[in-house]
């Protein structure tokens, strides 16, 4: 793949850097992270869209690195890259709504009462008078002792189901306090999960009711969207989506239960005790009408690798995400492109340098597989492709180290961990931290949900045990400024530049904590691919169950 001439320069100048770097990041250097973003977020890569102008100058770059650091290609029949086929959807904007409730039918706004979309290919949706069923928080943990849908057959109607964990309200002294992390959120809590298990219980369609502190994020985000939707493309759609899936405002769905001579507020108390059982909307009924636009389009992930020298079929992993959201209304100085600089080109600069600093070293007993995933701002959807066609056995994965925003306000006395308390992999983090002279900071904010929007989730939710770097979870406490600088430039980021096009390069970035941070995950990936361990899960981990079930291919 030829490299376009505008990269050329920067890449010679990086790999002419020394290959080592003084402490305290060991091999990471903080001048070829800034190098390789650099080239990464340039404005002719146009914000580098999959499938769009950009993709193929930033696989070209980021295979030449891999290539010029020694590594060898581990994507499709020999090459650098997995084709990932891609699907998207968007709802017409005249779609039509409406509930019909305590004998009155009234229309409901797309984007306004509710957002709605498919995921299935179909030109067309038309749902007509479809019975609504409140399933509570719609989810079966049998591990926790808990199943909302208690056998009740959803064939034909809409499951309405509330956001988070059936804790996340929970009152001191009831019996479900606790029961599912408290304010941490679970798998459970997470809008993906409910709409994938309302179609395996054949649910024709899932509405869940938008409620700002659960959702962790306001109404305006919802439908940011405006209709379009991504998924990799699939043999049975049917299996992981309903016909139509989406969110209605709390007020709507308030006057909805009330028309069925129902309580809401009362309804969600009982929803948080285990015997729970669904509840029919007397009367009340939901149509759709809605066009869908559908369009295929190839992506692609990168792939590359360092064959394990005694135990070449057990692995360890390293990734991150390429692709950023395109192009984007213009900024004051006339810009357009949304350059996905910390988010994730940082990411994508860590992985080259982990590479680096495993080719120098002697050649490790078990496979490390770098990855470098298209379509994450679409939904994981790169990484999620590559857990259902794995170069290696998931089974057979130690772990995987993922990087998704890695912060650019210098050398900090810690490493704010999002997902905490999930595996023991976060031992090894914290004695590697402390050869630093550094502490790891569980998430201050677990109930945001992070540890599950991050390319890493691909492999968890399969077992894989995972460490996730993310800067924006809560502010590290810097050298410079303390905790208040460190909240400061995650407050900064997050309201003006996170999917923004001033998410661009900078030379005032101080990259010391980044090296470091990142410094980090290649100790404890080095030492986990020249061991024969086997990191776990914490028994109050809902994925240990789901790795259990591979435990006789690690044997």
């Amino acid at each position: 793949m030829r490299i376009p001439s505008f990269v050329v320069a920067t890449a010679l100048l990086a790999l002419a850097l020394p290959a080592t770097a003084a402490s305290p990041s060991g091999p990471i250097s903080p001048t070829r992270l800034s190098m390789d973003v650099k080239v990464l977020a340039d404005g002719k890569l146009a914000g580098r869209a999959p499938g769009g102008p950009g993709e193929a100058g930033t696989i070209a770059y980021i295979v030449s690195q891999f290539k010029a650091a020694g590594l060898k290609p581990a994507g499709d029949k020999g090459g650098w890259t997995q084709a990932v086929p891609l699907i998207r959807f968007t709802t017409a904007s005249n779609a039509k709504f409406s509930l019909t409730a305590g004998g009155k039918t009234y229309p409901l706004g797309q984007t306004q009462q509710i957002m709605a979309w498919t995921q299935r290919p179909t030109d067309r949706v038309t749902i007509q008078n479809a019975p609504l069923v409140f399933v509570g928080y719609g989810v079966t943990a049998p591990e926790r002792g808990w199943d909302d849908f208690k056998g009740v057959d959803l064939k034909g109607k809409i499951a309405v189901i509330l956001i988070n964990d059936p804790d996340f309200e929970a009152e001191p002294g009831e019996p479900v306090a606790g029961k599912f992390g408290g304010k941490a959120a679970t798998y459970y809590g997470r809008w993906i999960y409910k709409f994938e298990e309302a179609a395996r219980r054949g649910a024709m369609g899932a509405l869940i009711v938008h409620e700002t502190a659960g959702a962790a994020y306001p109404w305006s985000t919802v439908v940011a969207s405006n209709g379009e939707s991504f998924d990799v493309v699939r043999a049975d759609p049917a299996a992981i989506h309903p016909l139509l899936q989406g969110w209605i405002q709390r007020d709507t769905a308030i006057d909805l239960f009330r028309s069925s001579g129902l309580d809401f507020e009362g309804l969600k108390k009982t929803a948080r005790t285990a015997e729970f059982h669904p509840v029919t909307l007397t009367g009340a009924v939901f149509s759709a009408d809605m066009g869908v636009k559908t369009a295929q389009l190839l992506s692609h992930n990168i792939l590359a690798e360092i064959p394990g020298a005694t135990r070449p079929q057990e692995s360890v992993m390293f990734g991150a995400h390429w692709d950023a959201f395109g192009q984007g209304p213009a900024d004051t100085t006339g810009d357009i492109v949304r350059h996905g600089a910390v988010d994730d080109g940082i990411g994508v600069a860590g992985v080259l340098e982990i590479a680096r600093a495993f080719a120098q070293g002697p050649k490790p007993q078990r496979t490390v597989v770098f990855g470098v995933w298209t379509a994450e701002e679409r939904g994981l959807l790169g990484s999620e492709y590559y857990a259902n066609h794995p170069k290696l056995p998931l089974a057979t994965t130690a772990g995987d180290f993922t990087m998704d925003v890695v912060q650019t306000a210098g050398a900090s006395h810690d490493l704010v961990l999002v997902g905490a308390g999930q595996d023991s992999l976060e031992a090894d983090l914290a004695k590697a931290a402390a050869t630093q002279g550094r502490a790891i900071t569980p998430d201050p904010h677990p109930e945001k949900a992070l540890f599950y929007r991050a390319d890493h989730f691909s492999l968890a939710k399969r077992g894989v045990p995972t460490i996730l770097i993310m800067g924006m979870a809560g502010g590290p406490d810097l050298l410079k400024g303390g905790r208040e600088a460190g909240d400061r430039w995650v407050k900064d980021y997050t309201e003006r530049c996170y999917h923004q096009v001033c998410d661009n390069w900078s030379p005032t970035w101080d990259l010391t904590g980044a090296a470091q941070d990142i410094d980090l995950l290649f100790e404890v990936g080095r030492d986990l691919a020249n061991s024969s361990r086997w990191p776990d899960w914490n028994v109050s981990s809902e994925f240990k169950p789901v790795r259990a079930k591979t435990a006789a291919a690690r044997r």
